[in-house]
């Protein structure tokens, strides 16, 4: 009874230990999980700055697992070159042996403290980024708790024949050391949990320190396997690049850790008397040496990556180009009228982001995000290939309204991309917020809005009529559009001063976020504007170059 009960407190504290990693990476995550996307979507662009920007953001979620998924999708949408890619793989790689570092200090007594402060803020606050920081500070607390009582409780484990035997059966197999521990770690998905309990067994003594770095080799490379198993869903090899590239810079890792196995515990003595501290060093050591190894070698890397994995044509791809004829070039004006086609199917596409975002206000749209994500990176890559071609037309033998025609076609697709992104990262980003937060506008502003976008549709509708027959008074009607936007944005804006003043401070912040709403339907609009109503303005010399009138400007 007294075994089962042992094996019962094992697997409780071993959850507790899971449980707390998962707390960590969601607190992070909800609390700074689009900052912290967008941050790394931006500096995901050299090699060196990818393996900082891998290694900063798993430093602060502490999953590489969650790094990979993100790193993989950008890479999936076209947005992130396969080196970069795999530079920020190696630097996430060596984020998670951060907070592998601090556990390896005695941190026990804060544990209770930060419990104390995580639940009174989880308690305190309305959802949003300060709770968020209160799950946090529980999940850390509670990993330290788990760690300390694993550490306890192996300390009467150190004369169990049992164990021992099984133990000794390890030492002597570090390649099924190494699977037992990879298997660990991607059912747990997180190779800090098994890294801990690897601390924890070597404190007490119970594993030798070759077998102890056996069993970090395989922690290791455990946590390489879900972003692959997640990328095999799709049906286009070039997918798996990424994380396969990230598996087998782990697995050429651990081969060569393998084979200077022998030398490994002197190196661990080394580096601490602690043999708790060594198992991190060691974790931390191996990281970093796998990435001092790949990191020159990414390119020539990714090119065999390519060889194996080629890129298989989709044919329902919404970024691939229709009607982008090369030989067409010859003739300028059949170049731009394929142009002009591809321009609408931008149209298209923006007009049913401006759907999805129009029914996210008015009913619960979250799985209907990640389809709006994609077609909005499909909207970037199409302008980009539409840029592309005309920019390649020959200037002599294009005529004076062919150059006009084409800065059409580029404003009009220009617009229409940006008013894609809006829709998506402004429309659904609030959208987003609301449902976090768990706040419905009242009637009155879900009337006002529900009205609003489907202004914007039908403005949407004729901005890309406009675009392909040219009507004046339609262009007058379309740019008149504005000053109702900025009408609606100013009595939003009257309201909420209104909601401040009564001194009602949740109604005041969904006012705020409605404002912000209205406003972003205002720049969609204006968006709109500039993509089909303007260049018919100015054609006819009814538009302003700076849209003011002459008695409006400063007197000098």
């Amino acid at each position: 009874m007294s075994d089962i009960v042992g094996l019962l407190n094992f697997g409780g504290f071993i959850a507790l230990l899971i449980w707390g990693v998962h707390m960590v990476q969601s607190g992070v995550q909800r609390a700074f999980g689009a900052a912290l996307r967008t941050w790394m979507g931006r500096a995901l662009n050299t090699r060196l700055r990818s393996f900082f920007a891998g290694l900063a953001i798993t430093s602060a979620i502490q999953s590489s697992t969650a790094t990979g998924l993100m790193i993989t999708s950008f890479a999936a949408s076209g947005l992130l070159g396969l080196v970069p890619g795999l530079a920020a793989m190696l630097g996430a790689n060596v984020g998670t042996t951060i907070i592998v570092q601090l556990l390896s200090f005695n941190l026990n007594a804060l544990a209770p403290t930060l419990i104390l402060i995580g639940v009174w803020l989880f308690r305190r606050y309305e959802p949003g980024r300060k709770r968020d920081l209160g799950r946090l500070f529980i999940g850390l607390g509670l990993l330290m708790l788990a760690l300390h009582e694993l550490v306890l409780m192996f300390a009467p484990l150190q004369d169990a024949h049992l164990l021992e035997i099984v133990l000794d059966a390890l030492a002597g197999q570090p390649v099924i050391a190494l699977l037992l521990a990879a298997a660990l770690a991607w059912a747990a998905h997180s190779s800090l949990a098994v890294v801990v309990l690897i601390m924890s067994l070597a404190h007490h003594e119970l594993i030798s320190t070759q077998l102890a770095c056996a069993l970090v080799l395989g922690a290791n490379l455990g946590t390489a396997i879900n972003p692959m198993l997640e990328a095999g869903s799709g049906d286009d090899p070039a997918d798996k690049r990424l994380p396969l590239g990230n598996l087998g810079t782990r697995i050429t890792g651990c081969l060569l850790a393998l084979l200077a196995l022998p030398w490994l515990p002197d190196l661990m003595n080394v580096l601490s008397d602690d043999r708790s501290r060594a198992v991190a060093n060691f974790h931390t050591l191996f990281n970093v040496a796998v990435a001092l190894i790949f990191l020159p070698l990414l390119k020539p890397y990714s090119k065999l990556l390519i060889r194996l994995l080629p890129k298989r044509a989709d044919p329902d791809d919404p970024s691939r180009p229709q009607y982008l004829d090369e030989s067409a070039h010859e003739v300028p004006a059949i170049a731009l009228g394929n142009a002009a086609r591809e321009a609408l199917r931008i149209a298209d596409m923006a007009q049913s982001l401006l759907g999805i975002a129009r029914g996210a206000f008015l009913r619960d749209s979250r799985h209907r995000v990640a389809h709006a994500r994609y077609v909005n990176n499909a909207v970037s890559r199409l302008e980009n290939h539409i840029t592309t071609y005309l920019a390649t037309l020959d200037p002599e033998t294009m005529n004076q309204d062919d150059d006009r025609r084409r800065e059409e076609i580029l404003s009009f697709s220009s617009n229409m991309a940006h008013a894609a992104s809006v829709a998506t990262q402004g429309l659904l980003g609030y959208a987003a917020t609301m449902n976090k937060k768990g706040w419905i506008f009242t009637p009155q502003q879900r009337e006002n809005l529900t009205k609003a976008m489907d202004r914007l549709i039908r403005n949407h509708r004729q901005s890309a009529a406009l675009f392909v027959a040219e009507d004046l008074r339609g262009a007058r009607y379309l740019a008149f559009e504005k000053d109702h936007f900025r009408e609606v944005e100013a009595n939003a804006a009257e309201q909420h001063l209104q909601s401040l003043k009564s001194g009602d401070l949740e109604q005041a912040q969904q006012g705020s976020l409605y404002l912000d709403v209205l406003r972003e339907a205002k720049t969609l609009n204006s968006c709109l504007v500039e993509a089909a109503a303007y260049p018919i303005l100015a054609k006819h010399n009814e538009l302003l170059p700076n849209r003011l009138r002459e008695s409006e400007q400063p007197a000098e």
